[in-house]
This record gives structure tokens, C-alpha cells and sequence, in this order.
């Protein structure tokens, strides 16, 4: 049983040096906020979604931006030498998941309570290259 944990441990680790990811973790955004923004860039040219995010209104597409520009240098590290022009990198994944959820009191009338849930998410955005896929 060891060897088996062993090997597929290792077959992670390889399987992970070439894929090109980069995660956010409890950013203080609801899920359904962020995943509104998410849909516009999933499946989008890097440079597309980029140019997407900067001219969105949404507050969380600043989040997200940043989160693909640290998987482009993600991407550039384990490519040294190559462009990311000719690359042709695009957003393979991109999926929101919830976060932990900060439980508050607000005041009510008549002496009671609300509880307020302070939503945040968990980001993770997968970048691949259109040449790799051809090959």
C-alpha cells in the first residue's frame, strides 16, 4: 500500500509541473459575485480576458485579474525561453468556491438580532496553451 500512495503521489507531482494554475483563497467577495465575473473570462485569450477584467465595472474583477496576471508568471516560470506571444496561452478553468463564512450580529427592532453571513471564495484559474493541445 505504500508503493501504491508512493507512485501516485509522484504521478501528481509530475502531472502538476505541467499544468499552469494560480489560487486565491478567502477573498472577502461572495461567491456569486465573484463567479458572475469568472463566466465572462472562462475559455477566453489570456489577453482578451485581461482587457475583459480591466473595463468591467465589477469590483471583483480587480481580484481576478490579478489572479491571472500570477498564473501568466506562474506559466513564465516554468516556460523560461519562451514567448507569450507565441504561446497562444487561454483560460482552461476557472472555478469559484466558497470560503469560510464570517458570522456577525446586526441590532433588529424590538431587541432582537440578524445574523449576517460575510461570504468570501476560494479562486482557482488554470491557464493552457492552444500549442500544446494541437501536439
Amino acid at each position: 500500500m505504500g508503493d501504491r500512495k508512493r507512485n501516485r503521489a509522484i504521478q501528481i507531482k509530475e502531472e502538476k509541473k505541467s499544468t499552469y494554475f494560480a489560487i486565491l483563497k478567502n477573498c472577502p467577495t461572495s461567491p456569486r459575485k465573484m463567479r458572475l465575473v469568472a463566466d465572462l473570462v472562462r475559455g477566453e485569450e489570456v489577453n482578451r480576458a485581461l482587457d475583459i477584467l480591466k473595463f468591467s465595472q465589477k469590483e471583483a474583477s480587480n481580484r481576478l485579474e490579478k489572479l491571472i496576471l500570477s498564473a501568466i508568471s506562474n506559466w513564465q516560470v516554468k516556460n523560461e525561453g519562451v514567448r507569450i506571444e507565441d504561446s497562444h496561452l487561454y483560460v482552461k478553468q476557472i472555478f469559484v468556491d466558497s470560503g469560510r463564512m464570517l458570522k456577525r450580529l446586526q441590532t433588529a427592532p424590538q431587541g432582537r438580532a440578524y445574523r449576517v453571513r460575510k461570504r468570501s471564495n476560494h479562486i482557482t484559474v488554470v491557464l493552457d496553451s492552444v500549442n500544446q493541445n494541437e501536439s
